[in-house]
């Protein structure tokens, strides 16, 4: 694999010794998958300057790593290697939050090295499969995405959408993905489309995007959290006119779209499920059938009944939804 522009820019002068110049050069250590040699380098660098917040930090990072390291080693089957580390990455991100100011220049070293490694494990199990799933599609195309390889990663992750075109986990992907190349408005229509799928099986820890991720962001502030947070995203989505690339329903879409909606009307009326999660998932609904019909330039009086109904689950967005 070609080394990255970042890899490239990075000195390997063993003659500086300034803690800056020791924590880059640990940060190319890391990524071609050296953390004991990188550790060393931190450890010269906090001899040089004690007090130096990066360098401390830096080694909480790799220290986490090293005790995962470890447990990888430990792992016989490749497929739950790379399982276990992406899974350690979105934990990783968790203590990155937690510990103070972010090291940028050593969790890009580190992004690096788990998601490259990830990738062999998972490109073992491809080579050895017959039937190559979208699982598997998935996680590669994610390790792809990781390692800053978009092209690669749009390949991996069409192929598992030709495997299962409604999934809400695999359009979430694409969607991230478009964005990062800036194919803004692909993007969009991928995730208003994978929320309104299932927006429980998207894992927003896994999405990377800034367009995504600010909107999750935005969500936060307003105090909803895991698992409302996925189902508020898309509806907010429309009221920030995040999410404003829509497309006309066909006749089968538009007759399960008012299934669906009949389904969430009963389950709210009859308290039969978790209304903290209905109220938006029925929103979001509403904001389909609205603008299906205009699509299909329904008379107003149909819109105006649909927004008669957003008022009674949630008179906030409604009023929002109509400024």
């Amino acid at each position: 694999m070609a080394e990255t522009v970042y890899e490239v820019a990075i000195s390997l002068d063993n003659n500086t010794d300034t803690a800056h110049d020791l924590v880059h050069r640990a940060a190319v250590l890391i990524a071609s998958h050296q953390l004991p040699a990188a550790n060393e380098e931190l450890e010269r660098a906090l001899a040089v300057d004690f007090d130096n917040v990066d360098v401390v930090t830096a080694l909480k990072y790799t220290n986490f790593w090293g005790d995962r390291q470890e447990r990888v080693e430990g792992l016989a089957e490749p497929f739950e290697r790379g399982e276990y580390l992406l899974a350690q990455w979105a934990v990783f991100q968790e203590f990155v939050e937690r510990i103070g100011p972010r090291v940028e220049v050593i969790i890009n070293a580190l992004r690096q090295h788990v998601f490259r490694q990830a990738l062999s494990f998972y490109r073992e199990v491809y080579q050895e499969r017959s039937n190559r799933d979208a699982d598997l599609l998935v996680r590669i195309g994610r390790c792809y995405k990781g390692t800053g390889e978009f092209d690669r990663a749009m390949r991996f992750l069409r192929a598992a959408g030709a495997q299962r075109p409604d999934d809400a986990e695999v359009l979430a992907e694409l969607a991230d993905v478009l964005a990062l190349v800036n194919e803004t408005a692909q993007a969009k229509a991928f995730f208003r489309e994978a929320f309104f799928v299932d927006a429980q099986k998207i894992d927003i820890t896994r999405l990377e995007s800034e367009l995504i991720q600010r909107l999750v962001r935005a969500v936060r502030d307003r105090g909803y959290q895991d698992p409302e947070i996925r189902e508020w995203i898309p509806v907010f989505g429309v009221l920030f006119d995040v999410l404003n690339v829509k497309r006309e329903l066909r006749s089968i879409e538009f007759g399960r779209l008012k299934q669906a909606i009949y389904e969430l009307e009963r389950e709210l009326r009859e308290g039969t499920g978790a209304p903290e999660l209905i109220r938006p998932r029925l929103i979001n609904h509403y904001f389909w059938l609205i603008d299906h019909y205009k699509a299909v330039k329904e008379a107003q009086g149909k819109i105006d009944e649909v927004l008669v109904k957003i008022r009674s689950v949630d008179a906030n967005v409604y009023h929002h939804y109509n400024a």
